[in-house]
């Protein structure tokens, strides 16, 4: 495994568990140390396009055209930086836009079966996109964001079901350590931590029960409602019956803010733990060389 393998491996596993910070700070300290590599200008470069910001898409072209300066047939920095081309507003950035054309048509001469060509012929086809493809998308992100919140309540309802709150945080903390590259199950370890203060009952309580409380929640507002206008109390259907929402919307705020921050803390572990590994494999290898030196010492003397 050469020394770029050994940098670019944890710069990947923190870009999978969507640490793109963590991956920016191993890339750079990695360039600092190893020198200037394609394969880590790629990562992070990468690493700020996928922030979808004006400049992180200005560092994020710095590092393309660093990376492609010392292998202009990367196809993960054309493909990349294409990418970037296309989404880039021709009006204000007219230079950067236009380079797609020349990339996409490098890298279609270069590798026109990879994987990263496959990935920008999907760009282009997202970069083509219209009016309903964007509300479709726009649904479609809303809908994993209510599937993200039943999840992490149903993992929650799980991890405490027949057991209490203590025995429920060791057997995940237990199985967090089991499986390292598990960044749901390290995620959820700390959810539990979160939630394990004596405030957080409550929210322990709707996390297990929540699809049946929204349920409820629901048939009170419709049915405070019709009291209100059968009883004449008020003349159509009022806002009034949706006040018995009110504390699930703000418990559906409260543990999406918990998701968060157990995301935040689950990357700085893996972030941690990935710099004392590459620090023990680096001492390692050191070693090793040093002992493949001193065999060879042996056998010319």
């Amino acid at each position: 495994m050469t020394t770029a393998d050994v940098y670019s491996e944890p710069c990947e596993q923190l870009f999978l568990a969507g640490g793109l910070a963590g991956v920016r700070r191993t890339a750079t300290q990695r360039l600092d140390e190893a020198g200037p590599h394609a394969d880590l200008y790629c990562r992070l470069a990468v690493a700020h396009a996928s922030e979808d910001d004006d400049d992180h898409d200005t560092e994020a072209e710095r590092a393309f055209r660093k990376g492609l300066a010392l292998d202009a047939d990367h196809p993960g920095l054309l493909a990349g930086y294409a990418e970037l081309c296309l989404r880039s507003d021709s009006f204000e950035y007219p230079g950067r836009a236009a380079g797609a054309v020349e990339l996409t048509r490098r890298l279609e001469e270069l590798a026109p079966d990879s994987a990263e060509n496959a990935q920008l012929r999907a760009a282009h086809r997202w970069a083509a996109r219209g009016y309903w493809e964007d509300l479709r998308m726009s649904a479609a992100e809303g809908a994993v964001r209510r599937q993200a919140r039943e999840t992490q309540s149903d993992e929650i309802a799980d991890a405490l079901r027949g057991q209490g709150l203590r025995e429920a945080r060791v057997r995940t903390a237990e199985a967090a350590g089991a499986r390292p590259d598990d960044q749901r199950a390290a995620v959820l370890a700390v959810t539990l931590e979160t939630l394990s203060g004596p405030g957080n009952g409550w929210l322990r309580w709707v996390a297990r029960h929540r699809a049946a409380v929204w349920g409820v929640s629901v048939a009170f507002s419709a049915l405070t409602s019709l009291l209100l206008r059968t009883t004449g109390v008020v003349d159509g259907f009022g806002p009034w019956g949706l006040l018995w929402m009110l504390p699930m919307l703000l418990a559906d705020a409260r543990l999406s803010s918990v998701r968060k921050e157990s995301e935040r803390v689950a990357l700085a572990r893996l972030e941690a733990r990935l710099s004392g590994s590459e620090e023990t494999g680096t001492a390692a290898g050191t070693a090793t060389t040093a002992d493949a030196g001193t065999r060879r010492g042996v056998r010319r003397s």
